[in-house]
């Protein structure tokens, strides 16, 4: 059985299929290596080691570093032997002290280097670079919005919240927030997730959060507009079955053909034969009765005349 693709998966891997200008790659590389990837020393060798699940962000990151610094990395991969039987894959990169200098990446400080995130081509570079190294985005489907980006250090998650607010692109209002050892930057209303996506350039993902996202709203509008309608229904049923009691107490005492008012006369009759008229369709055919405008409000004052008329004459059906 074929394992079902998350959401954020498949921004993930449209992520990965963007054509980067290198300003932007190089911004997305500093913000991903820093997040991802650790430095360590083999044979006197520096190399930055970067780890993920995904075969295509891990190939990725190869064609990346070998465009940028002409480096050619190497692969290495384990399997966990559990249940779900999970293969890593690890990026291996040489020269990791230059590329680190380079990118102005530091392990130990929670600044981002300002050479890096010059513009917002730049900041969305960077942006992307930490999503896809440790970010996730709620399906659309679930109508709990929420994107997140997980970074282990608290400096670092509150310069990268202020990084989201420099950009000038749309307008963004994330929070920090801590879980267990992490520090997670998030945003939880929808049109901004829409935004975020649409920043770091994934347009088929962000169309399809858009649509099943307005999809939804729709669906939720219609339900909201039956409920109203229902209970609107059953507003106008138990008002009509007040006003034919009275109409019948009239009827009863002093008879329909009696009441002097004609107006009052010809409402009770058009109620009695119209049970479930609104009081703006009775307005409607009273109107072409009479042959001149009667308004709703006039029918609902025409019925309280006829309440307190139903009160006066109240007693002397009950005895």
């Amino acid at each position: 059985m074929q394992a079902k693709v998350s959401f954020t998966q498949k921004v993930k891997e449209e992520l990965c299929s963007i054509p980067f200008s290198d300003e932007h790659l190089r911004a997305f590389l500093a913000a991903f290596i820093k997040v991802n990837g650790h430095l360590t020393f083999s044979n006197e060798k520096s190399l930055i080691v970067c780890k993920t699940e995904n075969a295509k962000i891990a190939k990725f990151i190869y064609h990346s570093i070998d465009r940028i610094y002409g480096i050619t990395p190497r692969f290495s991969y384990s399997k966990e032997m559990n249940f779900k039987k999970r293969v890593t894959y690890s990026v291996i990169i040489e020269e990791g002290d230059y590329i680190i200098g380079d990118l102005e990446i530091s392990f130990l400080d929670g600044k981002i280097a300002k050479n890096i995130v010059l513009n917002d081509d730049m900041i969305s570079g960077y942006v992307s670079g930490a999503f896809l190294a440790s970010g996730s985005v709620n399906s659309p489907k679930n109508s709990n919005y929420h994107l997140e980006i997980s970074l282990n250090d608290e400096s670092y998650a509150k310069w990268f919240s202020k990084l989201l607010l420099k950009y000038k692109g749309t307008e963004f209002t994330p929070k920090v927030v801590q879980r267990r050892n992490n520090f997670v930057v998030y945003i939880k209303k929808a049109q901004q997730v829409a935004d975020f996506l649409s920043m770091i350039g994934c347009v088929d993902k962000t169309l399809e959060f858009e649509n099943i996202r307005i999809d939804r709203e729709f669906s939720s509008i219609g339900n909201r507009l039956q409920n109203l309608d229902s209970a609107n229904y059953e507003k106008t049923t138990l008002a009509a079955e007040k006003q034919i009691n009275d109409i019948k107490i009239i009827d009863k005492v002093l008879g329909i053909q009696n009441v002097q008012n004609k107006k009052h006369q010809l409402l009770m009759k058009l109620r009695l034969e119209n049970e479930d008229l609104t009081l703006f369709e009775l307005s409607q055919k009273m109107s072409e009765e009479l042959g001149e405008d009667v308004s709703k409000s006039n029918i609902n004052h025409m019925f309280r005349a006829i309440h307190n008329m139903a009160e006066k004459y109240k007693g002397a059906v009950e005895k």
